[in-house]
């Protein structure tokens, strides 16, 4: 990120009702993202996963509405089961990187850490942390002050994903 370009951290935690392996694996087996991965009302249609270091999750989400998104994650770090940290971005079919359809100052890449920490009585605390990755001051901004959307997205997200590790 260019020095003048400022973005606070997107941040959100979750105690969840499941013990760490098996929140790892809901984060890391295509067909389980599959049952649970995006807000409520997206379904995950397309998808591959090779979770390897320098390797993608490239996926596609339909809305509700049929409106189709594709998105990757690069992954950087992998610490099974503790935390997973990758570059995420929507793309394109081919898996290369693109703007965001609607929102055109949004960042192009999102530094993302996925961490997971054993809590007593066999929940785990989940917790992601997002920051603009090479953004520009418009992004930053854009990014910043989206921060009550994202967590929007975020807790339906996690909605699911309880209700996924209550059936698993």
């Amino acid at each position: 990120m260019p020095a003048e370009a400022k973005s606070d951290d997107f941040v959100i935690s979750r105690l969840l009702d499941a013990p760490r392996s098996r929140v790892w694996q809901a984060f890391t087996g295509l067909e389980r993202m599959k049952q649970w991965w995006g807000p409520k009302g997206f379904t995950v249609i397309d998808g591959k996963m090779d979770l390897r270091p320098g390797r993608n999750f490239h996926y596609s989400l339909r809305s509700a509405d049929g409106f189709i998104t594709w998105a990757k994650f690069t992954y950087r770090e992998i610490v099974a089961p503790e935390r997973l940290v990758y570059m995420n971005a929507l793309s394109d079919e081919a898996s290369g990187t693109t703007r965001h359809p609607i929102v055109p100052t949004w960042p192009l890449e999102l530094l993302t850490t996925v961490t997971l920490e054993e809590q007593p009585g066999g929940k785990t605390k989940l917790t992601v942390r997002w920051s603009p990755h090479n953004a520009t001051v418009e992004e930053c901004k854009t990014f910043n002050a989206s921060h009550e959307i994202m967590r929007q997205g975020w807790d339906s997200t996690l909605d699911r994903l309880v209700e996924y590790l209550a059936k698993a």
